[in-house]
């Protein structure tokens, strides 16, 4: 009997753990949490489109603090690097590579953490558009915790999907 109080004790934790780990985390645009406002989604350091797992609808991927094309790993892929909070082009660490800086919260153009260059600004899963904190300047709301690298993974297939 206690043989098997263990085995579900353990199998418990496994299937806790492993649904933990594979826990999808959906985008939505502005302040929306309706399915059919889903941007795009994480699961697995991948970024899909919209509500999708398939492989051919993944956008980005992320691998340590590298964001690669879609389902590449492969260096000449690399769309950018995480060091620090600065974001840099492809695999360069050089400053005039940086695309932006993300630094409290915010998001800032370039190397700059200056007020008047703030693209966005991330606060309880929200992101605003600029310093704002109104509402009506949300671009899109995170439903659970990402790393600076997912963010800016993230980041990269909203403004993909925007751009299309």
């Amino acid at each position: 009997m206690k043989t098997i109080k263990k085995h579900l004790i353990l199998l418990t934790i496994i299937l806790t753990a492993s649904l933990t780990t594979h826990a999808q985390i959906n985008v939505y645009k502005g302040t929306s949490t309706f399915s059919g406002n889903i941007i795009c989604n994480l699961s697995n350091g991948k970024v899909y489109e919209g509500t999708s797992t398939f492989s051919g609808n993944v956008i980005c991927n992320v691998k340590g603090n590298t964001i690669y094309k879609e389902t590449s790993t492969f260096s000449g892929n690399v769309l950018y690097t995480v060091s620090d909070g600065k974001v840099y082009k492809g695999t360069s660490t050089f400053s005039g590579n940086i695309a932006f800086t993300i630094k409290d919260n915010k998001v800032y153009k370039g190397t700059s953490t200056f007020s008047g260059d703030i693209l966005a600004t991330i606060r309880d899963g929200k992101v605003y558009s600029g310093e704002s904190n109104f509402s009506g300047n949300i671009l899109f709301t995170i439903d659970g915790s990402v790393t600076t690298e997912e963010f800016v993974a993230i980041w990269v297939a909203v403004t993909h999907l925007q751009n299309e």
